[in-house]
C-alpha cells in the first residue's frame, strides 16, 4: 500500500509553523520547562550547533558531528527537555560572530561544565586563562599548567573531547614539534581559527 503524500493536499505553511514554534518556545520558558536551548549558526568553520542551559553554554558542535546524535546525547546526559530556541542564544551567537570577524578576543559567556569532569575539566579551565589570543602552547605545556606534567596523553584526550570548542580554545594547543594535532572540528577548522587570531593580532 502506498502512503499518500499529504503535503500535496495540505501544503505546509512555514510562517504558521514558525509562529507555532515561537508560541511553544515562550510557553516552555514561561513554565520553566526548557532545560536546554539550541540553535545553529553559519560560520567560517561551517555550520555550528550551539546548546545552552540556564547556567551557561553547554555544547558547541561542528558540522562534522551528527546533529541528531549530539542532541540525543544531551537529552540522555543532561535533560530531555530541549528545544530549538534561537533567541535564547542570540548573545552567544553575536559574540561568536564578533570573534570570527576579528573584532573580539575574549568571550564574555557563562559556561556550563556539566559535560566535563575531573582532570578534563581542570585542563579545559586552564585553556581559557593559560593561553592567550593568537598564541599557541604544546600539550606538554598545558599538562604542566594543569598540575600534571606527565599527563600529556590525558591532556590530548581532554582537548579532543572538549564540549565547548572555540569558546574554550583548545585550537590553541599544538604538538611539541609544531604540527597542529587533532581537533574536534577537523584540522582545517583548527587552521582557520589559528590563522584568524594570528591575522587579527598582527593587524592591531
Amino acid at each position: 500500500m502506498t502512503t499518500p503524500d499529504l503535503t500535496t493536499h495540505y501544503p505546509v505553511d512555514r510562517e504558521h509553523l514558525r509562529r507555532l514554534h515561537a508560541r511553544l518556545e515562550l510557553a516552555a520558558q514561561a513554565g520553566d520547562l526548557l532545560d536546554i536551548a539550541y540553535r545553529t549558526v553559519d560560520s567560517a568553520v561551517g555550520t555550528l550547533l550551539l546548546a545552552a542551559t540556564p547556567r551557561g553554554l553547554l555544547r558547541v558542535a561542528f558540522a562534522n558531528e551528527d546533529r541528531a546524535d549530539v542532541l540525543q546525547d544531551l537529552s540522555e546526559r543532561i535533560s530531555p527537555r530541549l528545544l530549538e530556541s534561537p533567541t535564547r542564544l542570540d548573545p552567544v551567537a553575536r559574540q561568536l560572530d564578533e570573534y570570527l570577524s576579528g573584532r573580539r578576543r575574549r568571550f564574555d559567556v557563562a559556561l556550563d561544565w556539566s559535560l566535563s569532569q575531573g582532570f578534563r575539566r581542570t585542563v579545559l579551565e586552564h585553556l581559557s586563562t593559560g593561553i592567550g589570543y593568537g598564541d599557541t602552547a604544546s600539550y606538554a605545556t598545558l599538562a604542566g599548567l594543569s598540575g600534571s606534567p606527565k599527563a600529556v596523553r590525558a591532556v590530548g584526550t581532554a582537548c579532543a573531547t572538549n564540549p565547548i570548542p572555540i569558546f574554550v580554545p583548545c585550537h590553541r594547543v599544538i604538538r611539541s614539534d609544531g604540527t597542529m594535532g587533532a581537533y574536534r572540528g577537523g584540522t582545517a577548522a583548527k587552521r582557520v581559527l589559528l590563522d584568524l587570531e594570528r591575522h587579527a593580532r598582527e593587524c592591531n
